[in-house]
């Protein structure tokens, strides 16, 4: 197994920056190249700024050599790995990698940072020599604070090389390595942007129906379900309807036709017009929510209202005693209820039916959206948590076909996808393996 000690990292951005910092922090030996060397050597300067700096021990920052695309490319064949992390244009990485194929050593490991893109795009027609030393390692931002890397090889990478990976993503950079499948946004956005987008069209649903508002949706998606305190609205504000607005046509493009993430590939009429008009979330100065910063330094937070097509003053929501659990809100009777079955029953059973596409296993889809989307359970630990047959007996109500691992459980006869404490789980073939 190939030891990884100098790296080089192609794209200076926030990403490539990033994955430069953790190396050097590991004590690897680095060269971090940009277009212009300059793009490098202020993303290098910035990893030492701030209130809370990625190196904080100013000495590290020797461990990273800025340069050029142009001057430096030929120092990479020094390095042991070598990670694209540029803009998510295929025609550019492409270009990139065949300047990289020129100058690389044998034995060197090559991996791409892509976030959606295939992997089989990337190489195609390429040597044989760069097919069999390329993966993917998706770094989730930021870098330092998030703790999974989705690990993808393609069909001719050899396994040395994703074990190579595996071990220093995991021993040295102390990542979460999940491996996914060369699909469609892998893992964790193939689950977490189908949840988003899908509880867009769901939430304005529940509006129109129950009167739930803004701020009750994302009461509802946060705590009680165990997700981050943002909330629904509140995430996609703080990632923008801009990036949404592309995942959602990136899906549309490249999902199976019959996958039922496409029915929520587009926004809603609402969000539409939001989008259309610049209303993007934080980085336009408001989305679903906008903060006032008053003249006597106080501060309030007003929200979009989609009835009046205006903003208004932003209500605390407190929910019932009831439904301040996973279990509790999933059994209430109250739109509240209504809403969250709708949203996690179409969540959970995408979920269960994309293994075996994305994964071989259930234990990297719950790790990716634990370690990825900052969830305190997976998919199938919610099921779980919920039981997986009373789950099941929710959906008899509905006249779609179970989903593949809830056909595989309920074929075996186990009673959850877990046992023994979460030490052991249930397996494609229904037999029971250790975590």
């Amino acid at each position: 197994m190939t030891e990884i000690k100098q790296v080089a990292v192609l794209g200076a951005g926030v990403m490539g920056s990033g994955i430069a910092g953790i190396c050097a922090n590991a004590g690897c030996q680095v060269l971090l190249l940009d277009v212009e060397q300059s793009a490098a050597e202020a993303a290098k300067a910035k990893l030492t700024a701030g209130r809370s700096p990625l190196i904080q021990e100013p000495a590290l920052l020797d461990n990273i050599r800025s340069g050029s695309f142009a001057a430096d490319m030929q120092s990479i064949a020094d390095c042991d790995w070598i990670c694209e992390a540029v803009v998510e244009d295929l025609k550019i990485k492409r270009q990139l990698f065949t300047q990289v194929e020129a100058a690389r050593a044998n034995g060197s490991i090559i991996t791409t940072n892509t976030s959606g893109i295939p992997l089989k795009d990337i190489y195609a027609d390429m040597p044989p020599r760069l097919q069999q030393d390329i993966a993917v390692t998706h770094f989730f931002n930021p870098v330092q604070v998030m703790k999974l890397v989705e690990l993808v090889g393609g069909e001719h990478t050899k396994a040395e090389t994703l074990a190579t990976l595996a071990e220093f993503l995991g021993a040295r950079l102390g990542k979460g390595v999940v491996h996914a499948k060369d699909t469609v946004n892998f893992i964790g956005n193939r689950i977490g942007c189908l949840w988003m987008l899908a509880g867009l069209h769901l939430a304005e649903k529940a509006m129109r129906e129950h009167g739930l508002t803004i701020e009750s949706v994302d009461a509802l998606t946060s705590a009680p379900l165990g997700l981050p305190p943002t909330g629904l609205y509140g995430l996609i504000d703080l990632v923008g309807l801009d990036v949404m607005f592309n995942v959602g046509k990136n899906l549309h493009a490249n999902l199976p036709p019959a996958d039922p993430g496409r029915a929520f590939t587009s926004f809603t009429e609402h969000v539409q017009r939001m989008h259309d008009r610049g209303q993007l979330g934080r980085k336009s100065g408001g989305g679903f929510y906008k903060l006032i910063r008053h003249h006597d330094g106080s501060k309030s937070m007003q929200v979009f209202d989609f009835g009046d097509d205006c903003w208004r003053a932003a209500q605390a929501v407190e929910l019932p005693e009831n439904e301040r659990t996973l279990c509790g809100v999933f059994a209430s009777d109250s739109g509240n209820g209504a809403f969250v079955r709708d949203l996690l029953t179409t969540t959970l059973c995408y979920a269960a039916a994309l293994v075996p596409e994305i994964s071989n296993d259930i234990v990297n889809i719950d790790r990716a959206m634990r370690w990825g989307f900052n969830w305190q359970h997976g998919p199938f630990e919610m099921i779980d948590q919920l039981g997986a047959r009373t789950f099941m007996q929710s959906l008899n109500q509905t006249s779609a076909p179970l989903p593949n691992m809830l056909r595989v459980l309920q074929e075996s006869g186990a009673q959850s996808f877990y046992r023994n404490d979460g030490r052991e789980y249930l397996t494609l073939d229904g037999r029971w393996e250790k975590v």
